[in-house]
């Protein structure tokens, strides 16, 4: 099928301009933009005549998203979520490509898990998927064996601080070789162990078990990000790790990334969708729905953010989507799971924040789109370009969207009833218009594996 995309607002992390696309196939097979001497629909006729051509007057097209940091929950949590569920909710949201972490039961932490979850995606995932490989204690070897060329796994990742799955990390000597494997993309979870469980037996010794979730940022506290940040960035500036910090929620982190990126231009750094929203304020009123690892920090961390997001010290946004059972996290706190579902609102609520900041839609492209695909390495996806993979959304970026259903298995979001920025037209996967008017129009998934330079 061939397709002329005609009169819309191109955006890419590099410019926006009125323009016309051809897709041919699977691929992106020509851009063009309007200038002071032709208009890019009629070059794009000329060259591709038997086309069906979709006038998108008044719509923007941007990359498909591309979210390297998702919690599908399969295998062994399927009653949260799983890969079909969670990829239909993401393409639904304009995300065309996802990368799916370790810590599901059993975790990722061998070549064989990783085959067995890649067969799991086959044939059921509506976006296109990847999956990082889990480091361990005691799995050093087997990451050793796994060659950087034709690889199957999107990077290795590191939990440095506990969460759901327990797969802490803290044994030294196995950190710093981790670090040292610089052919490939190691991702971290930063938090400090030993300062979050000493802040959590003060919290118990004051408050029982019924701890006030508005106490979850002291707990998991901004010293605790900052102390682990502090040591990745120090092990990565002298081993020239390819570093990507995941979840930065502190000024002060962001402070630290700016100055180490001097020294080792390889270190990048994530922040989410729901930093970038929620704050502190937000524990009274949505309490144990905004409970997630790293906690939501004060107001002028997410202002940081904010800007760290606009000047490109943060070069990523993911959603880290991580789905529980409303009745899960209705618990008091010690036993309530952090975590919440935010995968199909997640470019909405970034472009709500853009409008609201003031960044230009270019940074919001660079940081979920192009940037995700540069820094674990996928092959010709997240930019539009010729030959590129035409997974693309047409979208208003200005239109408000309240958010009424979820759209997850889970059945919540912490932005039920908010009002974000984004009507979705249209979403195109490999080729094909896969969503029409925020809606799964396919009859059956059609992602494909993601492959890597």
């Amino acid at each position: 099928m061939r397709y002329l995309l005609t009169e819309a607002d191109i955006i890419t992390g590099d410019k926006a301009g009125r323009g016309a696309i051809a897709i041919d196939g699977e691929k992106i097979a020509g851009v063009w933009y309007d200038t002071d001497d032709s208009k890019a629909a009629d070059q794009a006729r000329a060259e591709f005549p038997d086309a069906e051509v979709m006038d998108l007057e008044g719509l923007s097209v941007i990359p498909g998203v591309i979210d390297i940091h998702v919690h599908f929950r399969e295998p062994g949590m399927t009653h949260k979520g799983d890969i079909e569920s969670e990829s239909k909710a993401a393409l639904c949201g304009g995300v065309t490509s996802y990368v799916d972490m370790p810590n599901t039961n059993p975790p990722t932490v061998s070549r064989d898990r990783l085959e067995e979850k890649l067969s799991l995606a086959d044939g059921r995932s509506w976006s296109n998927y990847g999956f990082h490989i889990g480091a361990t204690n005691s799995n050093l070897e087997e990451l050793k064996q796994m060659p950087p060329e034709g690889r199957k796994a999107a990077g290795i990742k590191v939990f440095m601080g506990s969460s759901t799955g327990n797969m802490l990390v803290d044994d030294k000597p196995v950190l710093e070789q981790i670090f040292g494997m610089t052919d490939w993309p190691v991702l971290i979870h930063s938090e400090d162990e030993q300062i979050i469980r000493d802040n959590l037996a003060k919290a118990v010794a004051e408050y029982g078990e019924d701890i006030p979730f508005r106490i979850h940022p002291q707990i998991r506290s901004a010293v605790a990000c900052m102390k682990s940040t502090q040591r990745a960035l120090e092990m990565a500036m002298k081993l020239g790790t390819r570093l990507h910090i995941l979840h930065v929620t502190t000024r002060m982190e962001v402070n630290m990334i700016e100055v180490a990126k001097r020294y080792n231009p390889s270190i990048t750094a994530e922040t989410s969708a729901n930093y970038l929203t929620f704050c502190d304020e937000d524990y009274d009123s949505l309490g144990a729905m905004v409970k997630c690892n790293p906690a939501v920090k004060s107001s002028v961390d997410r202002d940081a953010l904010r800007e760290a997001f606009r000047n490109g010290i943060i070069d990523t946004i993911g959603s880290d989507h991580a789905p529980h059972l409303k009745e899960e996290k209705e618990r008091p706190y010690t036993t309530c799971p952090s975590g919440m579902p935010s995968i199909r609102q997640s470019l909405q609520a970034v472009l709500k924040v853009a409008s609201e900041a003031g960044i230009p839609l270019t940074r919001v492209v660079n940081a979920m789109s192009e940037r995700p695909a540069e820094i674990v390495g996928i092959k010709d996806r997240g930019f539009i370009k010729k030959g590129c993979f035409a997974d693309l959304v047409v979208l208003d970026p200005e239109a408000d969207y309240e958010v009424k259903e979820p759209g997850y298995r889970c059945g919540w979001s912490p932005y039920t009833g908010r009002t974000l920025k984004g009507k979705i037209s249209y979403v195109f996967l490999n080729g094909k218009i896969a969503v029409k008017d925020g809606e799964i129009i396919q009859d059956s998934p059609s992602g494909k594996r993601l492959e890597y330079r």
